[in-house]
C-alpha cells in the first residue's frame, strides 16, 4: 500500500509518499480501505519529534479515517453490526495517512447517513475529544455556559456546534474578526477576538460577572490564570493541548474559594475500552444529531495525500476554519 512517510523529524517537506507492506486486521480489529484521513494538530506534533508514538502504534502518523470495511474479525463486527463493505469511519491510534488502515472494531463508527466519506473523517479525533472532555469530565449541562478557546480550530467547530445542540451557551476566543464571525455563523452565542479584547474580561460581562462554567482549553500557560480568574462557582477546566507552554502561575486561592475543577487529558494513549465508551456515546447521542443535520461537519480544505506537505503547512498558519482532510 501506498502510505505518507515522516522520513524524519523536520519541516512539512519530510512527509513522502512511500509503500509500506499492508497491514493485517488481528483481534477485535477490521481492515479499512481509506477513502480520507483526517489531518490534525498532534500529526504535527509528531512530525516535528514532539510527540511520541505510543507502544504498538504505527509510525505513519494520521489519527482518523472513513473508507470500506475490507476484512476483520467477524465475532467483534458482527457485536458492533458492522460487515465487510460497510462505510466507516474511525479513530485510530496511528496509521491514518495510508490507504489501508486497521482500526479496533469498537472505535468503529458508521459513516453518518448522508455524509461523504471526506466529512466522515474529519469526525473521530475531534468528536471523540469534545465529547470526552466537555461532557464526561467537565460535564457541561443545558443551560449552562462553555468558553472554547480557538473557535475555528477543528476542535473549535464541532464543540461550537455540540455545546448547542444540547442546549448549552457558547463563548468563544479567535484570532481575528474574520474567524469570529465564523464562529458566529456555526452557532455560538459570542465571539471574543483575543487579539484585541482581554477574553477574561469579556467573558465575566459576558454572564453578568458570574462567570462561565466550563473551559475548554488548547492553551494552557499564561492563560490559566485568566481562566481561573473567570471560571464561575463550581467551575470546570479541561485542558487538552499546551500550545502557550507547560508552565503557569494562578491564584489558588481563588480555586478554592470558587471550588474549581482543573483537569487535563490526553486520548491518544488510552486502552480501547475507554475509547469504546466514547463511541457508544457518540453513535447514540450525536450520530443522531449528524444525521438530522442539527450538526454538520466544517471542511477548510481537501488535499491530494500525496500533498499531506501542504495541508501541514495549513494546519501550522493557522488560517483555517474547521478540519483538514487528505483523500486518496
Amino acid at each position: 500500500m501506498k502510505a505518507v512517510e515522516i522520513t524524519s523529524y523536520g519541516p512539512p517537506d519530510v512527509l513522502r509518499v512511500g509503500e509500506r507492506p499492508d497491514p493485517v486486521a488481528g483481534a477485535g480489529e477490521l481492515l479499512i480501505r481509506v477513502t480520507a484521513s483526517g489531518v490534525n494538530r498532534p500529526d504535527v506534533l509528531q512530525r516535528t519529534g514532539n510527540y511520541p508514538v505510543p507502544p504498538g502504534a504505527s509510525d505513519i502518523p494520521g489519527l482518523e479515517v472513513a473508507g470500506q470495511i475490507v476484512s476483520g474479525d467477524g465475532q467483534a463486527m458482527a457485536q458492533a453490526d458492522l460487515h465487510v463493505g460497510d462505510r466507516v469511519c474511525a479513530l485510530v491510534a496511528g496509521g491514518g495517512y495510508a490507504q489501508l488502515c486497521v482500526a479496533p472494531v469498537a472505535q468503529c463508527l458508521p459513516v453518518p447517513r448522508g455524509l461523504s466519506d471526506v466529512e466522515a473523517a474529519s469526525l473521530p479525533e475531534t468528536f471523540f475529544t469534545v465529547w470526552s472532555n466537555v461532557f464526561d469530565r467537565a460535564r457541561l449541562a443545558p443551560g449552562e455556559t462553555l468558553l472554547i478557546q480557538g473557535g475555528s480550530s477543528g476542535i473549535g467547530v464541532t464543540a461550537i456546534q455540540m455545546a448547542k445542540a444540547l442546549g448549552a451557551r457558547v463563548i468563544v476566543t479567535a484570532g481575528s474578526d474574520e474567524k469570529c464571525q465564523a464562529c458566529l455563523a456555526l452557532g455560538a452565542d459570542h465571539a471574543i477576538n483575543y487579539k484585541t479584547h482581554d477574553f477574561a474580561v469579556e467573558a465575566k460581562a459576558l454572564t453578568g460577572g458570574a462567570g462561565v462554567n466550563v473551559i475548554l482549553d488548547m492553551v494552557a500557560g499564561a492563560y490559566i490564570a485568566r481562566e481561573v480568574d473567570c471560571l464561575a462557582e463550581d467551575g470546570r477546566l479541561a485542558i487538552i493541548a499546551i500550545q502557550g507552554g507547560t508552565k503557569s502561575e494562578f491564584n489558588a486561592g481563588l480555586v478554592l474559594r470558587k471550588r474549581l475543577m482543573i483537569g487535563g487529558s490526553t486520548l491518544r494513549p488510552r486502552p480501547i475500552a475507554f475509547k469504546a465508551a466514547i463511541a457508544a456515546a457518540l453513535k447514540a447521542k450525536v450520530w443522531p444529531l449528524l444525521e438530522s443535520g442539527s450538526v454538520k461537519p466544517v471542511i477548510h480544505s481537501v488535499f491530494p495525500a500525496a500533498d499531506a506537505a501542504r495541508a501541514h503547512e495549513l494546519m501550522e498558519s493557522n488560517q483555517h476554519v474547521g478540519k483538514i482532510v487528505l483523500s486518496w
